[in-house]
């Protein structure tokens, strides 16, 4: 009978660190496409039956959303949270002497375009929202 030997295995971190950093690479190449929320957006909404649009710039750092949103003639603060693929914002504007805190929700299915839904407190009166990334005109 014939006996087979086995080389015992040895670590090689040339090969190691070549298959980490193509990991590293695939993951990133991967994640570069994913939708994101940072950036402009141009936002038309429908409340209860009054459309309106919207300039928004949001940036995003550790799932925390900020920017600001150009409504009429106020510009109100954006706070917020992205997880994944799910983003919430809101910000408080003033309307005929009132505080109004419009909220919103989506889901980025798209690099360049998200809808969802808007609430505006405190009437109690929701409606829907779509968003398209702006383009910069040269």
């Amino acid at each position: 009978m014939q006996q087979i030997r086995c080389k015992p295995t040895h670590f090689r971190p040339r090969q190691a660190f070549g298959l980490a950093l193509f990991l590293v690479f695939v993951t990133s190449a991967f994640a570069a496409d994913a939708p994101g929320i940072a950036g402009q957006w141009t936002v038309h909404q429908s409340i209860a039956g009054n459309e309106s649009d919207q300039d928004c710039t949001f940036a995003l750092a550790e799932g925390k959303i900020t920017g600001s949103c150009k409504v009429g003639d106020q510009a109100p603060k954006v706070t917020g949270t992205a997880d994944g693929k799910k983003v919430t914002w809101k910000y408080d504007m003033e309307y005929n002497g009132s505080t109004l805190t419009l909220s919103y929700t989506a889901t980025l299915d798209a690099a360049d375009k998200f809808s969802g839904t808007v609430e505006v407190a405190p009437y109690g009166v929701s409606g829907e929202f779509t968003a398209k990334r702006a383009t910069s005109s040269k």
